[in-house]
């Protein structure tokens, strides 16, 4: 190989070495991050709170329990106007959470204000208010049948003097939603009239001490059928297979003998004195003979000693109007 040659062939050589050198440099700084171009990134935690973490703000406090926050901190006795009805406190303005019993207690009253007085003792909004509140809480009072709602718009009707059905009518539909329990033509609790000062109330029949009354004359008759059988049979029945099979005939005689003679036309009622609340209990009818009250009896309240009028009829408890 000649000089020329060996020259030729160590450039050629330099020049691929030098060429390799540049492109892997040139390479190397493309891929690369420049410091200017750098950027910094930050992950976003999306996980909640460890549960049982508590976020206290002022009084309330926001809990977590690992699927949910809700609220803590709230008493018992306060009321959340958003999610409930209230009743608003005249002095303070605070909200006063209410019992269901007492938010039944303020429905009802206002549909008989309506109804038989024509007065509207709260606004339509606040009415539905109150009305969707008892729904949520699954009040049977909300929900009024058709003779119930037959019975108010008599009563509205009757008060204006345009009356839609007969006395007779009237009482019929009263007592037989009285019979069915409708909260509509019961009051079981004291209600109070400024106009005339008269507190009413509805009483209840006894029924426990009413089947009370037939107990003597079972008893007794009840015996002497087991000793009149004792002396035909002999002794060979079981006494107890005996009166289950004397049962009708012993509670017949019984049931009519004291109805006729030792209780005739029995009745017992009992209810809250109309203006202490007190319990108290009426009988109508006679005993042995001696009559008793018959279709209106008047009682004297054991505790406040106000005179209650009682109607047997309707079981409507009045006091006397104040002078």
């Amino acid at each position: 190989m000649s000089a020329a040659t060996k020259k030729s062939s160590i450039i050629l050589a330099l020049w691929a070495a030098t060429s390799i050198t540049l492109l892997q440099s040139s390479s190397c700084s493309a891929f690369s991050p420049s410091p200017l171009n750098r950027r910094t990134t930050t992950s976003l935690n999306l996980d909640g709170p460890d549960p049982g973490t508590k976020l206290v703000s002022n009084r309330k406090e926001i809990a977590f329990d690992g699927s949910r926050f809700f609220e803590t901190g709230v008493e018992d006795e306060d009321c959340i106007p958003t999610q409930e009805y209230c009743l608003v406190d005249p002095n303070s303005g605070a909200p006063i959470r209410l019992s269901v019993e007492e938010k039944e207690r303020m429905f009802l009253d206002a549909l008989q204000s309506y109804y038989v007085s024509g007065r509207q003792v709260m606004d339509d909004s606040e009415f539905d208010a109150l009305k969707e509140d008892l729904a949520w809480n699954g009040s049977e009072v909300v929900n009024l049948n058709r003779r119930e709602i037959t019975y108010l718009e008599a009563m509205q009707a009757y008060i204006k003097g345009e009356p839609i059905m007969t006395d007779g009518e009237y009482d019929q539909l009263r007592d037989e939603l009285r019979e069915n329990g409708s909260s509509i033509a019961v009051d079981t609790e004291p209600k109070c009239y400024i106009e005339s000062g008269v507190c009413t109330v509805t009483f209840q029949q006894d029924k426990f001490r009413n089947n009370l009354l037939y107990l003597p004359m079972l008893s007794i008759i009840g015996f002497l059928w087991l000793g009149i059988g004792y002396e035909i049979l002999g002794g060979r029945v079981n006494p107890l297979v005996l009166t289950a099979f004397g049962a009708p005939v012993i509670g017949t005689v019984g049931k009519a003998i004291t109805d006729t003679f030792i209780f005739p036309d029995n009745f017992v009622a009992y209810g809250p004195c109309p203006t202490c609340e007190a319990e108290n209990r009426i009988y109508f009818g006679g005993i042995l003979g001696v009559e008793g009250f018959d279709n209106e009896g008047k009682i004297k309240c054991k505790n406040c000693k106000s005179e209650v009028i009682v109607m047997k009829r309707s079981l409507r408890a009045s006091t006397l109007p104040k002078n």
